[in-house]
């Protein structure tokens, strides 16, 4: 491989703050690569510009739209770090014989960690009794336990599925709904009940989105989902966050019919400044960060940039 001089695209935030770590070996290899500055994510409109230069991507989110690879007439593969792959048009990467590799199940054990960190503050009620004790009140507001309560996991995924295992500990009542069938050994280990989705709905105290981005989840959750929702269940989603209508989960929250929400992803990130989810002390925040964890990284790392030789190597010298 090192006969042929490669040269790589590398636009994952995280990928690009360890890129120190395996520089010499993708030159020793015959990559070279470029960093371009990415906040959050490339856009259409800034791939179009570039990406004819490159045989290989190692990416985040960017925005791989039908138009973009069209422009891509070098590309060979793209290297996705992490699990999502709803931003890349696979079709049109097919079509066009442009590799699309991606390391499935990477990070279900911290997105799992973390949607049980929103339920337990919630049902704890730690964010608010923060904030008073910082405001000098001394108040004892009344918690719940989560022992007999129903928690719903809207796709049960490799997420999905950690999630479930993490609810037994708890005690909870678990409802699962999917459009796929789910494994019956898992079904009777966890004793998941799979149900529709307005069933869960209206029975959950908590309800964790789990689901992958396609046609049958955009905006899954939207004002006639929300209206189905249990009166005061909290709603927590660390998936994707195009599958919620931001709009209708804020009237849910207005209206009451949200206790509250702990929030992961969003239709637009960074979240914009003017965003009405910054205004509701029952609203969680976090930067799309659920699946933090530095093992897990390294790992992924690794495999990443393994898929990426890979098949880089298959296209021969």
């Amino acid at each position: 491989m090192p006969a042929r001089k490669w040269k790589i695209m590398v636009s994952a935030p995280y990928f690009q703050k360890a890129y120190d770590r395996f520089a010499e070996r993708m030159k020793a290899l015959g990559i070279d690569a470029d960093l371009p500055e990415v906040n959050e994510r490339l856009a259409e409109s800034d791939l179009l510009p570039i990406i004819g230069e490159y045989h290989g991507v190692i990416c985040g989110d960017d925005e791989f739209t039908e138009r973009v690879l069209q422009r891509a007439s070098k590309l060979k593969v793209i290297s996705k770090w992490g699990t999502g792959i709803d931003s890349i048009d696979t079709a049109a990467a097919g079509r066009l014989g442009i590799a699309v590799r991606n390391t499935p199940d990477a990070f279900s054990g911290p997105v799992a960690d973390t949607v049980f960190s929103f339920i337990l503050a919630f049902s704890r009620g730690l964010h608010r009794q923060d904030s008073d004790i910082r405001r000098g009140i001394w108040s004892k507001r009344p918690c719940f336990a989560l022992r007999n309560l129903t928690l719903g996991i809207v796709g049960v995924g490799n997420c999905g599925k950690a999630v479930a295992r993490r609810a037994g500990g708890f005690g909870l009542r678990v409802l699962g709904n999917d459009i796929v069938e789910i494994d019956r050994e898992f079904v009777s280990g966890t004793k998941i009940t799979m149900t529709t989705l307005e069933e869960l709905l209206g029975a959950s105290d908590f309800i964790s989105m789990n689901c992958d981005l396609n046609p049958t989840s955009y905006h899954l959750m939207n004002n006639t989902t929300f209206g189905m929702v249990k009166q005061g269940a909290y709603y927590i989603t660390t998936c994707r966050g195009p599958v919620t209508d931001e709009v209708a989960l804020v009237k849910a929250l207005r209206s009451g019919r949200l206790a509250g929400a702990g929030l992961d992803v969003f239709e637009k990130e960074p979240l914009p400044d003017d965003s009405p989810l910054r205004t509701f002390d029952n609203v969680l925040l976090t930067p799309h960060n659920a699946n933090s964890d530095p093992a897990a990284a390294d790992r992924i790392h690794e495999a990443t940039l393994g898929y990426l030789i890979e098949e880089l190597e298959k296209c021969g010298q």
